[in-house]
């Protein structure tokens, strides 16, 4: 499907502002560069309707209009069921926060959680400090070579005490898709239930979390062509369960404004509006459908077969490059024989520091990292936190491979030059 499905490349630029400021953004996955239609519905947020919702007045309605419509968007771009299955917050790390302590009432002393090595430190820090109330905390390691995690380790992880289990769809080092629903399946079967890191996931494929079986699923909006801010998505039922986290008064049935105290960000929210608009027309032109058939869900899917097949190509490129190298070691899976692999490239080059070639790099303007990228259990379980860690080169479809080709010859001067 995805091979059948392309881009329509010229739109895509059009959408993006920033992309015409002489930069290269390689550093996608730390945040990528914004929409104009998320701008769009920012700025008709602030300037029509930036009130306080609950008001009897016209304009406070509309703005509760726009938080409603928010919600519907973003139900879409998942596949939730109801738009009250979607929570706002500033970010992934404080959603993950959030959701640990309006669960904390629900675990005893002796109840157990598992966690990865492999995932950011958001879906591990959290639940590490529900150890403050007797909760223990196992660890699902990967393997140490390839960083893949596998359903015989997460099986060897759990307990008949396991009450929850916490992985990412994608590392941000790793790049690899993981088995989500084998993992929730597995999960489920032993009685527990599982919370779905997807920043790495959700800009690149289509979010399914029905199909994927989620109980919850969090991924930041600044890294899916929105502005700073993130959305979660629970199933109904459980979010009925959780203690509110705001004032005494919003009972357990207020769903979801008991998990958005202080209120999210209304224009943030409403943002979300025009990234589901850009992946619908996006959907539109590569199935050359302009009629308006089908549903805004069925466009979704055919951007991200789009998508998918764009990145696919940026990730063969790229990946092909470093592997022709004897003096670099990727990290994960060296290919994409399978589709699996996104855009999200770890790597070292022998010897090298690796600030030192991104400082190097800055002056072609084109931005990639190096760090840990807040993985670091793993950077370290893995032994690649010397020489400043790893650097990474984190595309999306935006990118074009003469900008994977720019990079490449940007790498062969800068080390063909201090080989001499």
């Amino acid at each position: 499907m995805a091979d059948q499905r392309t881009l329509d490349m010229d739109y895509v630029h059009s959408q993006f502002p920033a992309l015409a400021n002489g930069w290269t953004f390689f550093d996608n996955a730390g945040g990528s560069q914004i929409l104009s239609k998320a701008l769009d519905r920012i700025n008709a947020f602030l300037i029509e309707r930036n009130v306080q919702i609950g008001g009897s007045y016209e304009v406070s309605q509309k703005a509760a209009e726009a938080l409603l419509d928010a919600r519907k968007s973003a139900a879409q771009l998942v596949n939730a069921s109801r738009p009250e299955e979607i929570i706002f917050g500033a970010s992934t790390t404080v959603l993950l926060q959030n959701l640990a302590r309006a669960m904390r009432s629900q675990f005893k002393p002796g109840d157990e959680i598992v966690v990865t090595i492999g995932d950011h430190e958001s879906n591990i820090g959290p639940w590490v400090a529900l150890e403050e109330f007797g909760v223990n905390l196992r660890f699902w390691e990967p393997d140490v070579k390839t960083g893949r995690l596998s359903l015989d380790g997460l099986k060897a992880a759990m307990s008949d005490r396991t009450k929850l289990v916490c992985v990412t769809h994608v590392s941000n080092i790793i790049g690899e898709i993981n088995p989500i629903r084998e993992f929730a399946d597995c999960a489920h079967a032993n009685g527990a239930k599982i919370c779905i890191d997807a920043v790495a996931y959700a800009p690149h494929r289509a979010v399914d979390v029905k199909g994927f079986d989620a109980d919850y699923y969090v991924f930041s909006l600044y890294k899916t062509y929105g502005p700073h801010g993130a959305m979660m998505y629970g199933k109904y039922d459980l979010l009925l369960e959780l203690d509110t986290l705001y004032h005494y008064f919003y009972g357990k049935d207020k769903v979801p404004g008991k998990l958005e105290a202080g209120n999210p960000s209304y224009e943030m929210a409403y943002s979300v509006c025009g990234i589901v608009d850009y992946l619908t027309e996006l959907g539109e032109r590569a199935m050359g459908d302009k009629s308006g058939t089908g549903t805004v869900r069925d466009k979704i899917v055919a951007a991200y077969d789009a998508i998918a097949a764009q990145e696919n190509a940026l990730t063969d490129r790229l990946l092909r490059y470093l592997r022709g190298r004897n003096d670099c070691v990727i990290v994960g899976q060296d290919d994409n024989r399978d589709g699996t692999r996104i855009p999200t490239i770890a790597f070292r080059f022998d010897g090298r520091n690796a600030e030192d070639v991104c400082k190097i790099i800055d002056r072609e303007k084109i931005a990639i990292r190096f760090g840990d990228f807040h993985s670091r259990r793993l950077v370290e379980y893995m032994g690649l936190s010397d020489n400043a860690g790893v650097l990474r080169v984190s595309m999306v479809h935006y990118n074009t491979i003469e900008q994977v080709d720019r990079l490449t010859a940007a790498f062969d001067r800068l080390l063909d030059a201090t080989d001499q």
